[in-house]
């Protein structure tokens, strides 16, 4: 894994979160889009928190106050950093992810992701000197090292990005009478 290469592509996807959020008109940032699912501010909320955590996880393993062990990513773990994605399909989110998730202001979602740049440049000189045997529990991949936490972020941050295009398309299809 090519530490910075993620972290290019971190920056550059937050960035592209930067800039959808301007293109987005205000009176549909927190509506639920037609057909249901997801607001564009639940998205930003879901997204960011988690990128949050999983900096925070990343910090951990790079101080060593994961846990030193030597157990790794579970099949579905292997799976996702084989392929680089999310496997296809629908998944529901984590009860806990759930429970975070929340309608914010166009506001607070571009504190959120100045607050998330500013984390990822506080890990990435950390990652350079981090032992893969220090980990954090992810509740569906296994027990992930600082490196797989940084890579984690990335492509969780771009699978929602191709979901907030889908939102935009909902919306741009809905018939107005």
């Amino acid at each position: 894994m090519n530490l910075a290469t993620e972290h290019k592509a971190l920056i550059v996807a937050l960035d592209d979160y930067r800039q959808l959020i301007d293109t987005i008109p205000d009176e549909q940032f927190n509506q639920t889009p037609p057909g249901g699912g997801w607001s564009f501010a639940e998205v930003y909320s879901h997204i960011m928190q988690a990128s949050l955590g999983s900096t925070v996880a990343a910090e951990k393993c790079c101080r060593k106050t994961g846990v030193h062990t030597g157990k790794g990513l579970n099949l579905k773990g292997m799976l996702f950093f084989l392929l680089g994605q999310f496997p296809p399909g629908k998944r529901k989110a984590p009860a806990v992810v759930e429970n975070l998730t929340k309608n914010i202001t166009k506001e607070e979602a571009r504190n959120l992701i100045i607050k998330m740049r500013k984390r990822i440049d506080g890990v990435w000189p950390l990652l350079q000197h981090s032992s893969n045997e220090f980990k954090i529990s992810h509740p569906g991949l296994g027990m992930l090292n600082a490196s797989q936490w940084f890579k984690f972020s990335r492509i969780h941050l771009q699978h929602h990005l191709k979901q907030l295009n889908r939102i935009s398309k909902k919306f741009s299809t809905q018939v107005t009478n």
